[in-house]
């Protein structure tokens, strides 16, 4: 079961998704949970189905202190590189909470200092307390919704099921019609073609 940080001090959760994608932005949420909050089904957002991320989006919502999801775009991530355009959206995020966090904690193990504000950054935090695991379903849900509505202006990529990740079948797409531009131009978008010399 997930547990919080710290309930005697106000602590933002945050976290990105769409972090190795090929296509669409990166997006990063932020959240400061009530001392009160429970949710048995919270958890990481990669363990759990469609339906259970958007029934927890709306709980979260409606129960979070404060929230706030950022996108840097493919411009911004290409200018970057992935993991700054990372950081910069989950500042963002943080940017966008009503009010200042006392502490942040970050998945992962990369973040630069926000402000005076401490941090900590938890190796697989979604998966270990709330607020980290609630940023982990805005930012995934906002980034989901954010490629669905782009499938319908290039449909071959099927953003819709794909998300952006490098499938098979997005790859394909990009070799048959070639790169859009909500693709990342500094990623290497289909692989190198191995070649023999005789």
């Amino acid at each position: 079961m997930l547990s919080f940080y710290n309930s005697k001090i106000s602590v933002a959760g945050t976290d990105e998704a769409g972090r190795g994608c090929l296509a669409g932005p990166v997006t990063a949420a932020a959240v400061i949970l009530p001392p009160h909050f429970q949710n048995q089904t919270l958890n990481d957002s990669k363990v759990l189905s469609l339906e259970t991320r958007n029934f927890l989006r709306g709980c979260i919502e409606g129960e979070a202190i404060c929230y706030g999801v950022a996108h840097v775009f493919m411009e911004e991530i290409d200018a970057l590189n992935i993991l700054n355009a990372s950081i910069l959206a989950m500042h963002r995020a943080i940017e966008k909470l009503q009010q200042a966090p006392q502490h942040i904690i970050v998945d992962g193990n990369r973040f630069k200092p926000f402000g005076e504000i401490p941090h900590e950054c938890i190796i697989k935090g979604d998966a270990k307390f709330l607020s980290i695991a609630a940023a982990s379903i805005l930012a995934k849900t906002y980034r989901d919704e954010y490629m669905e509505k782009i499938h319908n202006e290039f449909p071959m990529y099927n953003w819709k099921r794909n998300k952006g990740y490098p499938t098979r079948e997005h790859r394909a797409a990009i070799r048959e019609f070639g790169a859009t531009r909500y693709h990342r131009k500094s990623f290497k978008l289909l692989p190198e073609q191995l070649t023999i010399d005789f």
